[in-house]
């Protein structure tokens, strides 16, 4: 495999940030901050970045690093379907395996480059040479153990020995500031040419207490000094004038009153039941926040007829807060994956929940609870995400305009000189001085 060369390049190295959450609502106060501010003034920026559907992180993560859509890929959703399961006890995607296609750090390695990741979704078990995966213990599992055996052990122990004590479990803004610091040291110590990092604090913020919160306020303002101290890094590894910093969020954010929990519907028709003690489904909704998954048991084409029944009768009541049903024809031109026939699309101010042990409808304002969450359709308005690539290839303050989430990986390749042909998106060869 042939290895990077000067004239393919724009960039020997490439420091990729996801900025989980960061939406077109934060660019205004995000942009004038002095670190992102000036990486905008030194490179091209959007805040129209269109993602993908479900606007989920893992899904979302997986076609950043892929370059196609979650019908390729494979990842259409955090977790995979466990009904009945309580959310903080479900497996999520954590493992590169789940992943149907190449990915961009897969491509770099082959080309004799070297990698890193950091708290990355869907990256255990990877091919990465530094890699801190993003991963959970669950049913008495140990957090230590579980992360040594997905990610890369000596690195692993390494940073947790330097920087452990910054962290306070999952808590923020602990988390995001070990994961600034792994990262830091990573630059100077390790160079590698790609880079990947995650950080939640942002998303962690809009979640507990609304897209328009203080604390929301704050993360943009803690984001910026992290960014500058990842700046500050690359500048004393000596490797500026060879780096190019990506970087983008996610998916948005919507404040939500109103949470719909779709289960009862099913209950009631008999579609949901405890058999011998035990839950048993033959139609079940895996939520997604702003979407919903109708799974429906293999050829039970009665439970699909009652509960497509079941939605249309609660659609009748404008409190329902569906307002689409997504059948497979429309799913195709969504690039939704065939693990469903049937989605449903929330309005805003309504999510959508898997519990069976609340009501139909519940008044989140009613009960004084702050909340807002994602999943929704990326074609919803005012719900594109922000970018900025900047580097000394890239031209200016230049204004880049609408783009995909797909387009991210060929820009990667195209940065780093490798071959990475697979892709739904384009590289954005628009941006670059030569």
């Amino acid at each position: 495999m042939k290895s990077i060369t000067e004239q393919t390049a724009m960039a020997k190295y490439l420091i990729v940030i996801s900025y989980d959450a960061f939406s077109e609502d934060n660019w205004e106060m995000a942009s004038r901050l002095p670190n992102l501010s000036k990486l905008m003034k030194s490179g091209a920026h959007s805040n129209k970045l269109k993602s993908v559907y479900p606007t989920l992180t893992y899904v979302v993560h997986t076609t950043i690093a892929t370059g196609v859509y979650p019908d390729k890929h494979g990842i259409h959703h955090n977790n995979p379907h466990q009904p009945f399961v309580k959310e903080e006890e479900q497996s999520w995607f954590w493992f590169r395996n789940a992943v149907k296609v190449p990915t961009i750090y897969d491509a770099v390695r082959e080309h004799r480059m070297s990698t890193a990741a950091i708290l990355w979704p869907v990256s255990g078990k990877s091919s990465i040479r530094y890699n801190i995966p993003e991963i959970r213990a669950i049913n008495n599992e140990n957090q230590a153990l579980k992360v040594l055996r997905s990610g890369s052990p000596l690195y692993c122990l390494q940073m947790e020995m330097k920087f452990g004590r910054v962290r306070q479990g999952i808590a923020q803004p602990y988390l995001d500031d070990f994961t600034t610091k792994c990262a830091v040291d990573t630059i100077k110590r390790k160079k590698p040419n790609l880079l990947m990092m995650h950080l939640i604090d942002l998303d962690d913020a809009k979640h507990t207490h609304g897209t328009d919160s203080d604390e929301v306020k704050q993360v943009i303002t803690r984001m910026d000094n992290r960014l500058g101290e990842l700046m500050q890094a690359v500048d004393e590894a000596g490797i500026k004038d060879d780096t190019i910093f990506l970087i983008l969020g996610d998916h948005g954010q919507f404040n939500v009153r109103y949470k719909v929990h779709l289960n009862n519907l099913l209950q009631e028709k008999g579609l949901i039941f405890k058999e011998n003690g035990e839950m048993r489904w033959r139609a079940y909704f895996q939520c997604a926040g702003g979407a919903a998954y109708l799974h429906i048991q293999p050829g039970d084409q009665e439970a699909e007829q009652l509960a497509l029944a079941a939605i249309e009768d609660f659609m009748k009541d404008d409190s329902s807060g569906i307002e689409s049903v997504y059948a497979r024809e429309a799913l195709d031109r969504l690039h939704v994956g065939q693990s469903t026939r049937v989605m449903l699309e929330a309005k805003r101010g309504y999510c959508f929940d898997e519990s069976l042990e609340e009501p139909t409808v519940v008044d989140l304002e009613e009960q004084g609870v702050k909340y807002a969450t994602h999943g929704y359709s990326p074609d919803k308005s005012d719900y594109r995400c922000n970018i900025v690539i900047s580097g000394d290839n890239v031209k200016k303050d230049y204004h880049i305009g609408d783009l995909e989430m797909v387009d991210i990986a060929p820009t990667m390749a195209k940065i780093l000189g490798i071959d990475f042909n697979h892709c739904d998106g384009r590289p954005l060869d628009e941006i670059f001085i030569c």
